[in-house]
């Protein structure tokens, strides 16, 4: 066995290993009921805003489209939920920062016609390359590994590029996640079948789902179903973290580097979540919009940690009740997983598109360790998936000198955490990664 772990694939340059914690693993994925009331932020993308279509007053179905993609780098926002809209106004949302919003009070639960929510899998591609582009671009498709990048501009190949393979990322490596692995164990067809429609958007004729081996019952069965699926074929990965990132995943499946400021584009691939594969699915083959996903609610101390089947725009304190409540040891709330998410200052921000996980940490995990001053060690130079020098750019982050961190490759940082994680001086290393990398944006623009 231990043989066979050493041979698995996975990237060769830095990584680390955080305990799973994946102690939501067993649970299978539950409806939650519906809040009273859902705020729908019109940015849950990269991009510009979406432009509001609906006014205070006005009456909306589930799956409703009520704000409309701004430009090509922007998405389109649908109602998650029927009833009656409450004020379009700006609210805090899990970044922390205050953003507009749609919200809707809830009343019944009625749907758009059109939308097709009977569970049966519909397995033929109807749609041509375009129409499935035009589809996507439609249903408000994002990716839902974190980035919220609009699926249509990354399906979109520039001129001059070309794309040979598909690369269906699985590997859900942060600590304590598991939506990802449940989608893929109670969803494998329609996965595939989602995998097989970017394929025929690519114009390519080999996809790989990757997923490490800490998920062996994913494995076992999407290598199962996915004989009757040509061209399709399912990769085991060792468990490193950050497996996930897109250039890692690239390198330790094909062995081949994205150049420094790259994309995956530039080496002939494109990535793209399985979340984000089951909406793709959803959105081709059952005209359903982006209005639900799937979200881990976890931690050490709750009652049932739990994934659920979430409607965008739910309070993430409606998640938490469902949960079993806040634990009264709780330390911190945050968005995502312990090594990338983001603390929340208010548990009554809603769930977007991009949201994976809620991670309650108790008060003992929650507090910061006393800070030492860096003693050379190297031990983040080691973990730096990207070869960078993460001391150093503390340092210039620290000082102000951007145009130096720029030069240096600042913006290669793909804040996975891991420099942070070695540390043992406990020194906010990727704190000031991101302010350099913040900072750099600024003078660029």
């Amino acid at each position: 066995m231990l043989n066979l772990l050493n041979h698995l694939k996975t990237f060769p340059q830095g990584g680390v290993h955080p305990d799973d914690n994946k102690l939501s693993a067993k649970s299978h994925i539950q409806e939650i009921s519906l809040p009273k009331i859902v705020y729908i932020p019109i940015s849950q993308h990269i991009g510009k805003p979406a432009e509001p279509l609906v006014e205070r007053g006005d009456t909306v179905k589930a799956g409703q489209i009520i704000a409309v993609h701004e430009g090509f780098v922007s998405a389109n926002i649908h109602a998650s939920v029927s009833g009656k809209v409450g004020k379009v106004e700006e609210i805090m949302d899990s970044s922390g920062f205050k953003k507009m919003a749609i919200a809707i009070r809830v009343k019944g639960d009625d749907w758009e016609e059109g939308i097709d929510r009977t569970p049966g899998l519909v397995k033929e591609i109807e749609l041509n390359k375009k129409e499935i582009l035009a589809k996507i671009m439609e249903m408000g498709v994002v990716g839902q590994g974190g980035a919220a990048f609009p699926s249509h501009v990354k399906l979109s190949v520039p001129e001059g590029k070309s794309a040979d393979h598909l690369i269906v990322n699985g590997v859900e490596c942060e600590p304590y996640l598991t939506a990802d692995h449940r989608l893929m164990l109670e969803k494998p067809e329609e996965i595939l079948v989602g995998t097989q429609i970017l394929m025929k958007s690519l114009g390519v004729e080999n996809a790989i789902i990757g997923i490490e081996n800490n998920k062996k019952d994913a494995i076992k069965l999407l290598k199962k179903k996915s004989k009757d699926y040509r061209g399709i074929k399912i990769a085991s990965l060792k468990v490193q973290y950050p497996q996930g990132g897109e250039k890692q995943l690239i390198k330790a499946l094909l062995n081949r580097e994205v150049p420094p400021g790259g994309l995956p584009i530039d080496v002939g691939c494109v990535v793209h979540n399985v979340g984000t594969t089951f909406s793709v699915y959803q959105a081709v083959q059952k005209n359903k919009p982006v209005i639900e996903r799937v979200v881990t609610v976890t931690g050490k101390g709750l009652e049932k940690p739990s994934n659920f089947w979430v409607r965008v725009g739910t309070p993430v304190s409606h998640l938490i009740d469902a949960a079993g409540g806040l634990p009264e040891n709780t330390g911190k709330v945050v968005s995502g997983g312990p090594m990338m998410g983001k603390a929340l200052a208010d548990i009554s921000v809603p769930i977007a598109k991009a949201t994976s996980g809620i991670l309650i940490i108790p008060e003992y995990e929650a507090k910061r360790a006393k800070e030492y001053n860096c003693i050379r060690c190297g031990k983040c130079v080691e973990a730096c998936p990207m070869g960078l020098e993460p001391f150093h750019m503390m340092l210039l982050a620290k000082k102000g000198f951007y145009e130096k961190a720029k030069e240096d490759n600042i913006m290669d940082c793909i804040e996975c955490g891991s420099c942070s994680f070695e540390c043992p001086s406990n020194r906010p290393i990727v704190d000031y990664m991101r302010l350099g990398k913040i900072m750099v944006k600024k003078l660029n623009n």
